[in-house]
């Protein structure tokens, strides 16, 4: 009587599990490398001029701004992404205003699941706000700066004190007062009339 062949140890479906987890592994470190490390980042200031949430399965905010260098000039358009809803509530209060928006170019990402185009918004600021020295914080609503100190108040001048004599010198002389309108100068009195009962004088 045959007796049956002995197995192998080897197993093809234990073979393709091993295959599946490292697949698995290899592609959950690639995803986590690309996410988290940015080719380039920067900031591009424009007026918000369309953003809108879209997707057939994986859902993003999608944007543009227009960029004008001078006036005039025609305008260049910056198309970004935004995945973190925080950033996309805040956009969304500024609808046609200049921003200053901070972005992160991300390179490798396959498909549009992650979002139409490459470059992530991290943080918006108004630029009216930048010019007034205000501060932005990640994620978070733009804070006003603070208003300078007032400036202390400076003393009166004190008037001008009148020199003092100096010893042996001749005094100074009294300034002459000053004409009355309608009456003759001192060089021009008439002779004062004599008092009654006086001799005249010849």
């Amino acid at each position: 009587m045959a007796t049956p062949a002995k197995t192998s140890g080897f197993s093809f479906g234990k073979f393709m599990l091993s295959l599946l987890l490292i697949v698995l592994a290899v592609a959950a470190l690639y995803f986590a490398v690309v996410l988290n490390w940015s080719y380039s980042s920067g900031e591009r200031a424009g007026w918000v001029q369309k953003f809108s949430k879209k997707g057939w399965l994986c859902k993003t905010w999608e944007g543009e701004i227009a960029l004008v260098s001078m006036p005039g000039a025609i305008p260049e358009k910056f198309e970004f992404t935004v995945t973190d809803e925080a950033v996309a509530e805040q956009i969304n209060r500024v609808m046609g205003q200049r921003v200053s928006l901070h972005y992160e170019q991300k390179v490798g990402l396959p498909t549009t699941c992650f979002g139409e185009t490459r470059y992530y918004v991290t943080r918006v600021l108004r630029v009216e706000d930048a010019g007034q020295g205000g501060a932005s914080t990640p994620n978070g609503p733009t804070m006003p700066a603070a208003p300078p100190p007032n400036p202390p108040a400076l003393p009166a001048p004190a008037a001008p004190s009148a020199p003092a004599p100096v010893p042996g010198a001749p005094a100074p002389a009294a300034e002459p007062p000053a004409a009355v309108p309608g009456l003759p100068s001192s060089g021009s009195l008439p002779p004062a009339a004599p008092a009654a009962g006086a001799p005249a004088k010849p």
